[in-house]
């Protein structure tokens, strides 16, 4: 048996007219891999769009490359992520399975007497593997239906599982990314064979004791400046298992441009300095198919940062043929001003981190920092959804009003 692990493809995230179609190119080179090596099916675990309802421009290339699976009998299935399912329940993934496109296997549950949630396998029908998952939502909201899960049946299930999921594990958080919301391995069922994971945008695999093989690909392709400067590019796993269920994972990195770093330590020096120093090392240099990356940190002896002549610089790296340049200076400041920045990789992560940082400073009566950190992304998520199709904006509003009032249990 091989099958494909894709997590984090977020088709549409680059919003620069140069970089639009970037996540859409590195879908399709994966898919087009995929088909090379003749994969059974492909796995993807969240995030497919960066948004629940894509432009149709997004969906008519996507769409285009899922249609060629079907053709092809190679299965997709997924669950949805913090990004394509909303705060409403909406989620494109529906519209693509009702197409026949995909299997959403995050869907195939329901509720007990005893009111737990219990998730049915999707077998299949070419290798017998047997899959299921859950959902992510965003500030990791999905906590509450691992909580509800019961995992008997799914532990018990003989045959080769596959467990999809779209959250961040707190035993797996590398450093850099410490502060990110994660639920403990233990939420998750145990005794499954591979668990293909997503959400956390790094690269990680690791044979668990009672557990499996938990996998993470990291991003299709990197979505923000820093991910661009640590990855460098995206990827996916090829998953092979041979007839005694033993799993062996194979990274197959996603080149679509070059990346040409470059990073300046402003200490004790003068704009014109640093860009003494941009064109030290761009000179005798070519950057064809290119994207590079200035980053300038420190404290400026002299001047101000705006002082740089990043037009000039520009202009210098495309004139050397550089597809695209972005430079970031957030932490560039003078001796005699300096700022204090929030630097987050993402809108989710901003957010976590301002609500940590005001919790408590206004009492809420009865309510721990976990509680009242737990309160306001409820209420950030409820005050975030859609008007629905036909609803009047008075039931909209009503609607709204009851879901605060159940969360502040007025």
């Amino acid at each position: 048996m091989l099958f494909a692990h894709l997590a984090d493809c977020h088709i549409g995230s680059w919003r620069d007219p140069k970089l639009r179609d970037i996540s859409t190119k590195a879908f399709a080179k994966a898919i087009d891999a995929c088909i090379d090596k003749k994969v059974d099916f492909i796995l993807i675990s969240g995030d497919l769009f960066n948004t629940s309802l894509p432009s149709i421009d997004l969906l008519k290339e996507t769409t285009t490359k899922l249609k060629q699976l079907k053709d092809l009998n190679i299965p997709i299935y997924t669950i949805a992520g913090s990004h394509d399912f909303s705060p409403s329940g909406k989620t494109m993934l529906d519209v693509l399975e009702k197409a026949g496109l995909l299997i959403n296997v995050a869907k195939n549950n329901e509720i007990t007497e005893e009111n737990k949630l219990k998730l049915n396998f999707t077998t299949d029908k070419k290798t017998g593997a047997k899959i299921t998952g859950l959902l992510g939502k965003k500030g990791s909201l999905e906590k509450e239906y691992y909580q509800a899960l019961d995992k008997e049946n799914l532990e018990k299930e003989d045959g080769y599982k596959i467990f999809l999921f779209h959250s961040a594990l707190t035993e797996f958080k590398p450093e850099e990314l410490k502060d990110i919301e994660s639920h403990p391995l233990s939420l998750l069922p145990k005794n499954f064979n591979y668990y293909a994971g997503g959400h956390v945008h790094y690269i990680f695999d690791k044979q668990e004791k009672n557990y499996g093989l938990i996998s993470f690909p990291g991003p299709l392709f990197p979505n923000n400046f820093k991910e661009l400067e640590d990855l460098e590019r995206g990827g996916f796993y090829f998953v092979e298992v041979d007839k005694n269920k033993q799993t062996k994972i194979e990274y197959q990195p996603i080149q679509i441009h070059n990346l040409f770093k470059i990073n300046i330590d402003a200490d004790h020096k003068s704009p014109e300095k640093i860009e003494e120093e941009i064109k030290e090392k761009i000179k005798g240099k070519e950057f064809n198919n290119t994207i590079i990356t200035i980053r300038i940190k420190g404290t400026l002896a002299s001047g101000k940062p705006s002082d740089i002549n990043w037009k000039e610089i520009f202009q210098s790296l495309y004139d050397k043929s550089a597809y695209f340049v972005m430079k970031n200076t957030n932490a560039l400041t003078t001796e005699e001003f300096e700022e204090i920045k929030v630097q987050a990789s993402s809108v989710e992560e901003i957010e976590n981190k301002l609500i940590k940082e005001h919790l408590q400073q206004i009492k809420v009566a009865g309510y721990s920092a976990e509680q009242e950190e737990q309160l306001t992304k409820q209420l950030m998520e409820t005050l975030s959804l859609e008007k629905e199709e036909g609803e009047t904006v008075s039931n909209f509003v009503s609607r709204i009003k009851d879901k605060v009032n159940d969360i502040l249990k007025l």
